[in-house]
């Protein structure tokens, strides 16, 4: 049973304060100290035989609640094994909110230059670590697994034949049939041949794998080592001697620097022969006319530019990849991350690489040669 007596200013409970009392005692209590003014209030524990957790609750909501009025709560003459029980069970003070401090304009752009340059100074090690040991694995493969190169080729580039394909024969469809309803008005039909020939071979086919690497190839370098960093296998191998780059990142390069020109090419012609049904169908061209007009319109320069961007690309994937896979701290949530942001990231550096290289390569130049 608990005693409760008010005097002045000191709040005196005596008895046992249990889970079934703790209740039943706040309630009073509240109602005793309704009329209180503000000032300093006693709560005198020297009457109590026994407490549990709920008294402890009951103590610190009681406390929380008159410093909410403006009175100040003091524990006075508490008995050693309620003090254990209050150590024990009362909830650690919260912390004081720290006021947000709005920095000034020149402050945060001045902190998003200096992490840019240092986001620019590990990427630039990372791009010369990357090509030396690509450069030095030709020469010695030391450090390299042997037939990792093929196991990469065929993960990256021959899994994601079925997707190139399929993508690029869809694009090559879908532009000859919006041209052509617009060309054959003028009797200009046969030239659909010609404009998708010169679009897929230097814009959409290095474009179309590119993104579809990005999403694909781009996110599982990006998760293999983001997950072998958070596993910490990464500071295993270099424990036994071997550099991540190396051993993990160097055969992927490899693999797709090939690959990716060859599929390329690949959803080019396929892209090609999208267009070509469209001709056949729609526009009442056969085969024949139709890849004769293409072999007229095309040039090496064509070609070796659908080839060049194919390569740019592959290494701006594996390199974003790479990254922000050894950029990844934490648990499985940052994998998750990294890995989202790498395929962002590629897409967009892709883009602008495409935008920039065909500034170098047609600035200045006519659509004919």
């Amino acid at each position: 049973m608990l005693r409760i007596v008010l005097t002045g200013d000191t709040l005196s409970l005596a008895g046992v304060l249990s889970r079934e009392e703790a209740g039943r005692a706040l309630t009073d209590i509240r109602g005793r100290l309704a009329a209180s003014a503000p000032g300093r209030m006693h709560l005198d524990l020297s009457g109590l035989e026994r407490i549990d957790s709920a008294g402890v609750a009951m103590i610190d909501q009681l406390r929380q609640e008159l410093q909410a009025r403006g009175l100040e709560a003091e524990l006075t003459r508490v008995p050693a094994q309620v003090s254990e029980a209050l150590k024990l069970f009362s909830a650690p003070a919260a912390p004081a909110p720290t006021p947000q401090v709005r920095e000034s304009l020149f402050y945060r752009v001045g902190d998003a230059a200096v992490k840019a340059a240092h986001t620019a100074w590990i990427m630039l090690y990372l791009i010369a670590d990357t090509l030396y040991f690509a450069v030095v694995g030709l020469f010695n493969r030391r450090g390299i697994r042997k037939g990792e190169f093929i196991n990469q080729s065929i993960l990256i580039g021959v899994n994601a034949l079925p997707i190139v394909a399929l993508i690029s024969f869809l694009i090559g469809f879908i532009l000859a049939l919006q041209s052509a309803a617009q060309l054959r008005q003028f009797g200009a039909a046969i030239y659909v041949a010609d404009l998708i020939a010169i679009a897929m071979t230097r814009e959409m086919g290095p474009l179309i794998t590119a993104i579809l690497f990005a999403g694909r190839s781009g996110s599982a370098i990006a998760a293999e080592l983001a997950t072998m960093g958070v596993t910490e296998e990464t500071d295993a191998l270099r424990s036994m001697g071997l550099n991540p780059t190396r051993y993990v990142l160097v055969p992927k390069f490899y693999a797709i620097t090939l690959t990716m020109p060859l599929l390329t090419v690949l959803s080019i012609i396929i892209g090609i022969g999208g267009a070509m049904v469209i001709g056949y169908s729609y526009l009442g061209i056969g085969p024949k006319p139709f890849y004769q007009e293409v072999m007229t319109v095309l040039f090496f320069r064509d070609i070796l530019t659908g080839l060049i961007k194919s390569v740019v690309f592959a290494w701006i994937i594996a390199l974003v990849g790479a990254y922000y896979g050894f950029s990844a701290r934490g648990g499985s949530e940052d994998v998750g991350r990294v890995t989202t942001a790498a395929v962002v990231a590629s897409i967009f550096w892709v883009i602008l690489a495409d935008s920039l290289l065909g500034l170098v390569f047609y600035f200045g130049q006519g659509l004919e040669y």
